[in-house]
C-alpha cells in the first residue's frame, strides 16, 4: 500500500477550478494571470523546457501578425490583439455565430530569472509561441569538489 500525501492547497485549487467551471461562463473565466480583459480570452499553455526556458503557447486562430502585440514591462509580459470577423460575410448572412471576436489582453508575471532581453516569438498555424530564456547567471552550475 502506498502512502499518499494530503496537500490541502492543491485540493482547494482543484475544488475552486471545479466550482469555476460550474458557475463561470467559458468566455469570462479568469486564470492566474495578472489580468484577463477584453471581449474574449485566448487559451494559453505554459511549460518549461529542458534548458529551463519558459514557453507560452497561445491559441490565436484567424489573426494576422499585425493584429498581435507583445510587450514586456516591469517583468510582466502582455499579449494583446484584436480578433476580427470575416468582412466578406454580412451580418444578415449568418445563421449562427459561436466564435467570439474583439480585443483581448493577457498579462503574465515573469520570474526574476527571466532574460527579458532575449524573448522570442513565433506565430504559426494560429498558435503564438513565446520563448522566454533564463538568464545565464540563474542557470544551475556544476561545482567540482576538490579532494586534498
Amino acid at each position: 500500500m502506498s502512502v499518499m500525501r494530503f496537500d490541502p492547497f492543491r485540493e482547494m485549487a482543484s475544488l475552486q477550478d471545479r466550482v469555476n467551471r460550474i458557475f463561470a461562463d467559458a468566455y469570462t473565466r479568469r486564470d492566474d494571470d495578472v489580468m484577463s480583459r477584453g471581449a474574449w480570452v485566448p487559451p494559453v499553455d505554459i511549460f518549461q523546457t529542458d534548458d529551463r526556458a519558459l514557453v507560452l503557447k497561445v491559441e490565436l486562430p484567424d489573426l494576422r501578425r499585425e493584429d498581435i502585440s507583445l510587450n514586456v514591462e516591469n517583468n510582466t509580459l502582455t499579449i494583446a490583439g484584436q480578433k476580427r470577423p470575416d468582412d466578406a460575410v454580412k451580418d444578415d448572412q449568418y445563421h449562427r455565430v459561436e466564435r467570439t471576436f474583439g480585443a483581448f489582453s493577457r498579462s503574465f508575471s515573469l520570474p526574476g530569472t527571466a532574460d527579458t532581453g532575449s524573448i522570442s516569438a513565433d506565430y504559426r498555424n494560429g498558435v503564438l509561441t513565446v520563448r522566454i530564456p533564463q538568464r545565464e547567471e540563474a542557470k544551475p552550475k556544476q561545482i567540482e569538489v576538490q579532494v586534498h
